[in-house]
């Protein structure tokens, strides 16, 4: 039997899921729990590893990308339903001492 691969949402507001299994492959169908229990599944887009974040809903350049309720950093280029969200498309916005104040 398959070891069921899971993810969490913390808040409410997250667009991203945390990924609570070892490293996951492109492809993956990876269930989803809340902190009421509810579940959801998604297939990943991209390998993700262990503790690292997927995007629950496509997130446009620009926008926010909240996990654990708060904004972590804004998305550098449009992000799909399913992508890894990390580095290579998410600028974070704490502790930037070269952006001007919004």
């Amino acid at each position: 039997m398959e070891e069921k691969k899971m993810a969490l949402k913390i808040n409410d507001l997250d667009n991203v899921a945390t990924i609570f299994a070892n490293h996951i492959t492109s492809g993956t169908e990876v269930e989803v729990r809340d902190k009421a229990g509810h579940s959801m599944t998604f297939r990943v887009i991209g390998d993700i590893p262990y503790g690292h974040k997927f995007a629950l809903q496509p997130i446009a350049k620009g926008e926010p990308i909240i996990k654990y309720g708060e904004e972590i950093g804004i998305a550098s280029r449009d992000i799909k339903k399913g992508e890894y969200v990390h580095v290579h498309n998410l600028d974070s916005m704490r502790g930037r001492g070269d952006l001007e104040k919004r």
